[in-house]
């Protein structure tokens, strides 16, 4: 009976402190891209940070796109549900307009300290947590010479075979402003005239703007041959096709386009949310996700490795034009209507 009793003791005891682990134990609601974004992440940055911190679990909430995060977080402003959002920069800067964000910097993550300077955007709470351009790829099966200008998309030979994520995607707005460059433009702040031009001349070639489920399967299964895409995820795509996608980055050069992590203002994840958000920036998490999809680092102490480095535009920083996309955000809707008027009429 003396036994039993201290038994059950025991057993109330442990009971107890099991019971006390999973109250104390946190749970961080991260919000981001779904897909091959979500199945790298979280094997390159989540698993590592969980294993690290066993009373913290992260939540992966995929989604689409920014604008749909941007417009979760406008709906759950008065009781959020989420903790961190990775979205696109300009996104970014209007959920710190709208004070759905807590500012990031130095105080609430030290790594923020030895991020690149363009890491860092006026006017925007988040920071940078990856940096990835824009390339042409194409099914080497198919198109058995590497193309070396972004103008080759108008050749007749690729006539109903490219495909590009048109406007509003940013992957149409990038390529606009490329051509704008390549065409002697001077300021796409003011006027993307011969950009919008030099994407009339591609219009007609152009199977489709909207590739489903994403551009790369497209060219990969041969319904269109070539196109545009990022990089990170075409280097993927690439690996994974055995070589059949292939990537470039033409002579006319590229963008930067920039996801930022966000703290998001009110989420019930407290302080766990702030220490996986420097985790994220670390150099160590920063080397893991470079290594493992190919996103150019935003942490300048992250020791990447050689063969990975070369698979990003590091390398290759004197082809890639700088866009201020904060202040670009402001004449978005003018060079959207001019894709209306005068490059979608003119497609296939």
């Amino acid at each position: 009976m003396q036994i039993s009793t201290k038994f059950a003791i025991a057993a109330a005891i442990a009971a107890g402190l099991s019971s006390h682990s999973a109250m104390a134990q946190q749970t961080v609601t991260l919000m981001a891209y779904s897909g091959l974004f979500q199945e790298r992440y979280t094997k390159a940055v989540v698993e590592p940070f969980m294993k690290a911190n066993p009373g913290i679990k992260i939540e992966y909430f995929p989604m689409p796109n920014s604008a749909q995060m941007l417009g979760n977080l406008r709906a759950q402003k008065a009781a959020p549900q989420a903790d961190v959002a990775i979205m696109d920069v300009s996104v970014s800067k209007a959920a710190t307009d709208e004070k759905l964000l807590v500012k990031i910097d130095e105080k609430t993550s030290p790594n923020v300290a030895d991020l690149f300077s363009a890491a860092r955007i006026a006017d925007v709470d988040g920071v940078a947590v990856t940096f990835d351009n824009l390339v042409m790829i194409y099914n080497s099966d198919i198109v058995k010479e590497a193309p070396t200008s972004w103008l080759d998309l108008a050749d007749k030979k690729y006539a109903g075979k490219v495909a590009i994520p048109g406007m509003p995607d940013i992957q149409g707005l990038s390529l606009v402003l490329i051509l704008e460059k390549a065409r002697g433009g001077f300021n796409h702040l003011r006027s993307v005239d011969k950009g919008i031009a030099a994407m009339g001349e591609i219009a007609p070639n152009v199977q489709t703007w909207e590739p489903k489920p994403e551009v790369y399967p497209v060219i990969i299964s041969g319904q269109a041959v070539i196109g545009a895409g990022w990089n990170a995820r075409a280097q993927v795509n690439a690996d994974s096709s055995n070589g059949k996608l292939k990537a470039v980055l033409p002579q006319e050069g590229s963008v930067f386009q920039i996801n930022t992590i966000n703290h998001v203002a009110g989420g019930p994840g407290k302080e766990a949310t702030a220490k996986f958000i420097d985790y994220a920036l670390s150099p160590e998490a920063q080397k893991a996700f470079t290594e493992s999809m190919f996103y150019a680092p935003t942490n300048a102490k992250a020791l990447i490795s050689e063969a990975a480095i070369a698979r990003t535009a590091v390398k290759s920083m004197d082809k890639v034009i700088p866009v201020d996309w904060i202040a670009l955000a402001k004449v978005r809707e003018p060079i959207m209507d001019q894709w209306r008027r005068k490059v979608i009429p003119l497609s296939r």
